[in-house]
């Protein structure tokens, strides 16, 4: 469920309230009996690393093409490794 922010256009006062998406918005304030308006404020969701637009948005041919370079090379080395032990 959402937290949505009101704040009272005569005193200023400033409440959250979890309210479900189809819960009618506070009109009242529970202080003076003002008019409530809905905030809109910040999300707390943050993207943090590295790499979110380079390996999400950026050409596919990039990304594929290390993916299949990393595969090819795994699969060299794993032939490798069975020739060599069939040899002694």
């Amino acid at each position: 469920m959402p937290i949505y922010e009101y704040e009272c256009e005569s005193c200023g006062y400033v409440k959250e309230n979890w309210q479900k998406v189809s819960d009618p918005p506070l009109s009242t304030c529970e202080k003076c009996g003002g008019q409530m308006h809905k905030l809109i404020s910040h999300s707390s969701f943050h993207l943090k690393g590295s790499g979110w637009y380079v390996t999400d948005y950026a050409g596919k041919k990039s990304g594929s093409e290390n993916v299949s370079s990393e595969k090819s090379t795994a699969s060299k080395t794993k032939e490798k490794k069975t020739a060599c032990d069939s040899c002694s």
